[in-house]
């Protein structure tokens, strides 16, 4: 009877473990997909703003980010550089992250 106790309690703790590990493991891949998102909206105002592609800079990443399921929160353009917020959620809490696009610096 100990013998069941226990196996059943240690099977009880690798459940929890093994959802907890789950949920780990999929905010960390939406943290890393949203990253993603984030880098093509930049590249797509930046892209925008320079006149590579015809548009407003900020439409076009909320374009690209609402492509992807997540929504533009922040949009700033300095010159030709662009730099965008996206945000998502992921089980009910909020995921968002920031990326900067545009030419390289000028070095002398």
């Amino acid at each position: 009877m100990a013998g069941s106790i226990i196996a059943a309690g240690v099977a009880g703790a690798a459940a929890v473990l093994a959802l907890g590990l789950t949920a780990a493991g999929g905010a960390a891949v939406e943290s890393q997909r949203i990253a993603a998102v984030a880098d093509a909206a930049a590249l797509a105002a930046a892209d925008a703003a320079s006149g590579a592609v015809a548009g407003e800079p900020c439409a076009r990443a909320t374009e690209v980010a609402g492509a992807q399921r997540a929504s533009v929160t922040l949009c700033a353009l300095d010159g030709l550089v662009a730099t965008v917020t996206v945000g998502a959620r992921y089980a009910g809490l909020p995921v968002s992250a920031t990326a900067r696009a545009g030419p390289p610096p000028v070095s002398w």
